[in-house]
């Protein structure tokens, strides 16, 4: 099935990697639903799709929220009929706090967020990825550079992203009976709206604050388009995509 038949969901798709993957899937052909927690943003992108002759449909959701992940599949469903590919990119970034200060709510509105939410998309993709024919199709996790290696003062990211990581194992484990595949990116100062600071500066390990090197966010767009177009015998369990100057690999 090429890829003007496929079907994607991209969760947080109003802005930033989301909304830079949805327009690249769309521009290859992709039918693409778009979620996030507003609706506006999500149909500007929608729009920019259908300009380009793209199917997209824009959906508010509130991914923490079981009944609200269970509707939007349901729209999925009865609008598009089936499900090839899953991107679970939403996710929050909590103001910078040291680990003894940080409010146990703010702690966990990161969990319910960036891990449960996945989980949650995770297990509706499943039930029409295994359920449709043709049979299965792949699940993509934004894990992020922090899924291998922490800011300082990021407690509740960092540990929320790592366990995205144990996540996509599992998920890419347990899909095999279903010829789901799951892998995931991890990406590291992509260049969009939500990072311009990165490129001001940013509070490294050692106390100094300091620009960081960034990356054209296209890039990731084009690594996630690599990993979607592989036939579900294939798979990139993992693959990092980072601005190549980036304090990271000696990060701290």
């Amino acid at each position: 099935m090429n890829s003007a038949a496929k079907v994607a969901l991209v969760t947080g798709a109003g802005s930033g990697i989301g909304k830079a993957i949805a327009l690249a899937l769309m521009r290859h052909g992709y039918a693409v639903v778009l979620a996030g927690r507003r609706l506006e943003p999500l149909q500007a992108v929608a729009a920019q799709g259908a300009e380009q002759g793209a199917r997209a449909l824009a959906i508010s959701a509130d991914i923490s929220d079981p009944a609200s992940v269970q509707a939007l599949f349901a729209r999925i469903r009865a609008g598009f009929g089936r499900l090839d590919l899953l991107f679970n990119n939403a996710g929050i970034f909590n103001a910078s706090c040291s680990l003894e200060d940080l409010p146990l709510e703010q702690w966990r509105q990161a969990v319910d967020i960036n891990l449960t939410g996945a989980f949650l998309c995770t297990q509706e993709a499943f039930r029409i990825m295994k359920a449709q024919q043709p049979r299965g199709g792949r699940i993509i996790n934004n894990g992020s550079i922090s899924a291998h290696c922490p800011r300082p003062q990021a407690v509740s990211y960092t540990a929320t992203k790592h366990a995205i990581t144990g996540l996509t194992k599992a998920t890419s484990l347990d899909g095999r009976k279903y010829d789901i595949a799951c892998g995931q990116i991890d990406i590291g100062n992509a260049s969009t709206e939500l990072t311009e600071g990165i490129s001001k500066g940013v509070l490294q390990a050692d106390g100094t604050v300091h620009a960081e090197p960034t990356m054209n966010v296209q890039h990731v767009a084009d690594a996630v388009l690599y990993m979607a177009g592989l036939p579900l015998e294939a798979n990139v369990q993992f693959m990092t995509v980072m601005a190549t100057k980036m304090p990271f690999v000696g990060r701290g």
